[in-house]
């Protein structure tokens, strides 16, 4: 009975080969550059940090809330295998950056290059992103989100990426300086962008059309 639950919840090599890949280059990523160069985020994290410096809001239960309802909203439209390759995505992405924290950067930092980081930056999470999208997952409650926005709303995951990151950055400059977080536009527009070439390879989830439902009921 255990070996037919687990045999159900986990996924082939293949797949959790190219998440496990996808959530180290993000991890990184994140450790090398965004954080030397001190690049802010977007999404979930920024607002996060938004809501910390404006509310005093505690950032690791609001993350884990913010997170938690994200995943959510994506059980709800995307489905329970959403969920399950969600799991494998999160605990690895959590393992990664764990190990690269505790590892600390072994690029040289690039904060006096802030473009040069912010290029860089966004590839590396572009890549690493795009390739947890291929197998139909979200590392994060923000890559969550933005797949449900694509689907429900269909948009290309670039344009969703985009608007959930743009309007957290928007909301940023009420409290950081605009030539500081031009930056931090770059690298989201940089990794929406490759994200988006991932999307083009890769299909999408199939919901469940409103017809079949009525059918089925």
């Amino acid at each position: 009975m255990l070996k037919r639950l687990l045999s159900r919840f986990l996924l082939s090599k293949k797949e959790i080969l190219v998440i496990a890949l996808g959530a180290f280059i993000m991890a990184f990523g994140l450790v090398n550059i965004h954080i030397p160069a001190k690049i802010t985020e977007g999404g979930v994290i920024g607002l996060v940090l938004f809501c910390y410096r404006f509310f005093g809001w505690e950032p690791s239960k609001l993350s884990f809330l913010a997170d938690i309802t994200c995943y959510l909203i994506g059980l709800s439209l995307l489905g329970k295998d959403f969920i399950r390759r969600a799991i494998h995505a999160s605990f690895l992405f959590a393992v990664f950056y764990r190990l690269c924290l505790w590892i600390g950067p072994v690029l040289p930092s690039l904060y006096n290059q802030p473009l040069l980081a912010a290029v860089l930056g966004g590839i590396s999470i572009g890549v690493g992103c795009g390739l947890c999208i291929s197998q139909r997952c979200a590392a994060g409650g923000d890559d969550a989100l933005a797949m449900v926005i694509s689907e429900r709303a269909h948009v290309s995951i670039t344009k969703a990426y985009l608007l959930t990151d743009g309007v957290v950055l928007l909301l940023s400059l009420l409290y950081i300086a605009p030539q500081h977080l031009i930056f931090s536009f770059i690298t989201t527009l940089v990794s929406s962008t490759i994200i988006g070439q991932f999307e083009l390879h890769f299909p999408s989830f199939e919901l469940p059309k409103a017809s079949s439902v009525a059918k089925a009921q």
